[in-house]
């Protein structure tokens, strides 16, 4: 398969705003539309330390971009299932409601509640009334070292 990211004209950047990532890639991915460019990988994020994850992405070098599923942390509950491979994913400040939620998550080492907070910040975006909730989120994720902010 050819990667996306060799098919891009030069100069191209991909950095679409937080409304284009709901109506443009979520929303057309959740009614299995086509997308703008098929640049966003799907990985299961949950399932790898959040250093591995650039090597998953298909385009990107401070920032990553993934369609991953949302799981339940109990099979009948509400609560989404943040742990990782060594550590979790942890919900920090308010939802922030644009055309769908966006909710910024930090990455800590080890197990709650006595975590380690890293630097690692993650973007979920989520359709606010999707008919299949459960579909895929895009993540964004940001380089901890450059501090990236959002």
């Amino acid at each position: 398969m050819t990667n996306p990211a060799t098919q891009m004209p030069p100069g191209f950047r991909f950095h679409p705003t937080d409304e284009e990532l709901i109506l443009h890639y979520l929303r057309n991915r959740a009614l299995a539309s086509p997308l703008p460019v098929s640049i966003i990988a799907e990985v299961d994020i949950y399932k790898f330390d959040p250093w591995d994850l650039p090597a998953k992405a298909v385009f990107g070098e401070r920032e990553w971009y993934f369609f991953s599923p949302r799981d339940r942390k109990y099979p009948n509950g509400v609560r989404p299932n943040r742990a990782a491979a060594s550590g979790y994913w942890k919900a920090t400040g308010t939802d922030k409601p644009i055309i769908g939620v966006k909710k910024a998550l930090v990455f800590y080492t080890g197990r709650p509640p006595k975590g380690l907070k890293t630097d690692w910040i993650m973007h979920e975006y989520r359709l606010a009334d999707s008919p299949n909730n459960k579909s895929y989120k895009p993540i964004r994720l940001g380089d901890h070292s450059m501090r990236v902010s959002f």
